[in-house]
């Protein structure tokens, strides 16, 4: 069972100021609490016990929000990228900052993406660095970012369906040992290289998810009915 994990909580939320002005997107109240305490919620559930988040934007405010985790029954840690480098370190290199306190596999979830009812409980297949969940395009992504072959890996290029990565995944650390800590990357030319080596799988996730990336949607979740946990 995988019992770490990483939240990725360091971005700015331009699209969603000026309600990030002042307050980390992860941090904004969707139906009755932050963001990312329904993260924190499913993991425990699932028996993860250590999390890092990692910060960079207003990034005092998530130990003075969330604490050390004991309300869920976590430990929590943070990866503190704008005090100890100035600003974000982009995906890829945010998880290399965060590596020393992540398991040999660990999850990977985006602090700003709501998807009540995801539990995870998955495993990494031996033959598999990354397993990324994978939903229906969005209005605002059409054209998605990978498909999914028969075997279930995934399809950088061809013309099968594309799917949106969900911003949820589980991954290998030895993807990112390479990558000297405090470096700026993202994440697609790592994804990239796994796909290439036949090193990437894909799940299907067709259950609740909305990437809270403007005003608007973060509206509508709080207007709409009840989320399931």
């Amino acid at each position: 069972m995988t019992t770490t994990a990483l939240i990725l909580a360091a971005g700015r939320g331009e699209r969603l100021r000026p309600h990030t002005d002042h307050c980390p997107k992860p941090l904004l109240a969707v139906q009755g609490q932050p963001l990312i305490a329904w993260h924190l919620e499913a993991l425990a559930a699932a028996g993860v016990r250590e999390v890092v988040i990692n910060t960079a934007w207003l990034e005092d405010q998530f130990p003075a929000v969330l604490g050390d985790g004991a309300r869920w029954g976590l430990r929590l840690h943070y990866s503190m990228e704008g005090r100890d480098h100035g600003g974000a370190l982009e995906t890829a290199g945010g998880i290399a900052k965060a590596l020393p306190l992540l398991d040999e596999v660990f999850w990977v979830v985006s602090g700003d993406v709501f998807l009540p009812g995801f539990r995870f409980e998955a495993t990494l297949p031996d033959a598999l660095d990354c397993l990324l969940w994978m939903v229906p395009n969005a209005p605002h992504h059409p054209g998605g970012d990978f498909a999914i072959d028969a075997a279930g890996r995934l399809v950088a290029g061809g013309d099968g369906p594309r799917l949106t990565w969900a911003s949820v995944g589980l991954f290998r650390r030895t993807l990112f040992t390479g990558i000297v800590p405090g470096t700026r990357l993202p994440l697609r030319p790592v994804l990239n290289a796994a796909i290439a080596a036949g090193r990437a799988g894909g799940e299907r996730w067709d259950g609740a998810w909305t990437d809270v990336g403007t005003p608007e949607r973060w509206a509508a979740l709080n207007a709409g009915p009840p989320a399931a946990g």
